[in-house]
């Protein structure tokens, strides 16, 4: 059983005493070979996190909250990563900038990040900017560039020498300090990180083309046929053998990059002024007037977190053997997030096989085969669950609440007896019955149902690629 509670770890604070520090850089550059900069990033960089749009292909997980807010991996939220990202790789200036459903994730934020990341000196900070109207501007957010626009007055009072632009909704670990070097050694105005496709895949992304030096060139939006061969690049440029070079002939954008400040300001300002996207203007169109726009290789995992497929993928993914697509058990660069101070998961003869199990959860002999189970999740006897990501409770039920909810005809937060839930995303709070049936089979049903729905619950069953989604609302 692969239990994520050692995974689990809050920020160290910047003044922190010798024995409490994080591990030594010289033992870090020893494991990760990694690359400092001069000036230092946490003195040069300032980290700008985007939250994301409405998150419609997320729906309903978005209903009530952002994306990046989104539960992942039984402890943390999406937005953990490129903090941690940013926080593992010495940057520790770092904005994120919201518009939709954000109260959650401010919340989140406050907590994992807002008392111990500062220190005395105040140097670092992840504070939140939402979208405001002015009266110079009276719109919200219309984009990724248009957000970057509207705070340009308090970023550029930031002594740095780049911006590095991040997505709130992506699973992947990045060295950012490496990124932030090919940027200084190209003497680059822009550096884009790119990810090596296979042609199979390339045709879901926007992709580049570069010459011989690693500059951006061109740039095709979801090419296909005689387009998409013209796409092809030399991916050894960027540091590919030739035998991954052959398999993965295309590269595309990963949403992430590094400006030049001066560069920013100019580029939102003077030369497009009215453009509301990176990607899609504003990268383009600097490649157009003369810009230095190089691509920088990411050959790793990299899961963009925009559809419910591929929630539900990339959280059964850290349940693979024998390696996780994405792993938490990283010792020189962890996944930070707020500390619950909860107690340690409470196993009860049950049957608990490739699974992660997130802290604080009271599983009584149930089986659970293949499956994600969030915090302070409640199975009882019984119970079967496989195939599927349960995402735990905000809070824990007193045993008078669960004695007058059952005076009531309630049901408790929780999986109820002798119920089964297979290919499944269960939202947070939720409250299943008694001897339930939720999973797929050719013709979707879901019998035996013992639900409180004056509650608010649903169940979601026209997804054609099989998990369900039950949610209960907050």
């Amino acid at each position: 059983m692969d239990m994520a509670l050692a995974s689990k770890a809050s920020p160290p604070p910047w003044n922190a005493t010798a024995a409490e520090q994080p591990i030594p850089k010289r033992d870090k550059a020893a494991a990760n070979d990694s690359t400092y900069l001069n000036p230092q990033a946490h003195d040069s960089v300032l980290g700008i996190i985007l939250g994301g749009g409405a998150g419609t292909r997320l729906y309903p997980l978005t209903k009530k909250r952002a994306k990046p807010a989104v539960p992942l991996g039984a402890n943390y939220r999406l937005i953990d990563i490129p903090v941690s990202n940013c926080l593992n790789s010495n940057i520790s200036k770092i904005y994120v900038l919201t518009q939709f459903n954000s109260a959650s994730l401010n919340r989140h934020l406050s907590r994992a990040y807002g008392s111990n990341i500062g220190g005395y000196k105040n140097e670092g900070f992840v504070e939140v900017l939402a979208a405001q109207q002015s009266p110079d501007n009276p719109n919200w957010f219309q984009g990724t560039a248009d957000a970057v626009r509207q705070y340009l007055w308090l970023f550029e009072e930031h002594n740095v020498m780049e911006f590095l632009i991040l997505a709130g909704d992506h699973l992947y670990r990045m060295d950012y300090e490496k990124f932030i070097q090919a940027h200084r050694e190209t003497n680059a105005d822009i550096t884009v990180a790119a990810l090596p496709m296979d042609e199979k895949r390339a045709t879901a992304f926007g992709l580049m083309k570069i010459d011989e030096e690693g500059r951006i060139i061109e740039f095709a939006e979801k090419p296909k046929g005689e387009q998409l061969k013209a796409m092809m690049v030399d991916t050894t440029i960027l540091g590919l053998d030739d035998v991954r070079a052959k398999e993965m002939p295309y590269i595309a954008s990963m949403g992430i990059y590094v400006f030049s400040k001066d560069v920013m300001l100019q580029l939102l300002r003077e030369q497009f002024p009215e453009a509301n996207d990176f990607g899609s203007e504003v990268i383009p169109g600097a490649t157009s007037i003369g810009k230095r726009v190089q691509a920088y290789l990411y050959d790793g995992y990299w899961e963009d977190i925009g559809t419910i497929a591929a929630f539900y993928n990339a959280n059964l993914g850290i349940t693979k053997k024998p390696i996780p697509d994405f792993s938490f058990y990283d010792r020189f660069a962890p996944i930070y997030t707020q500390p619950r101070h909860l107690p340690p998961s409470k196993v009860l003869d049950a049957d608990v096989t490739d699974s992660v199990i997130g802290e604080g959860c009271v599983i009584k002999n149930c089986k659970i085969n293949h499956s994600v189970v969030g915090l302070r999740s409640c199975i009882s006897e019984g119970a079967i669950i496989e195939d599927s990501l349960l995402m735990g409770a905000d809070y824990y039920e007193t045993e008078a609440d669960k004695k007058l909810l059952a005076e009531k005809g309630g049901i408790p937060i929780g999986i109820g007896k002798n119920s089964c839930i297979r290919r499944a995303i269960i939202d947070k709070n939720a409250r299943i019955g008694d001897n339930v049936k939720v999973f797929q089979t050719d013709v979707p049903t879901v019998k035996n149902i013992n639900l409180d729905f004056s509650l608010g619950y649903y169940i979601i069953l026209d997804m054609p690629f099989c998990p369900l989604i039950f949610n209960i609302y907050f």
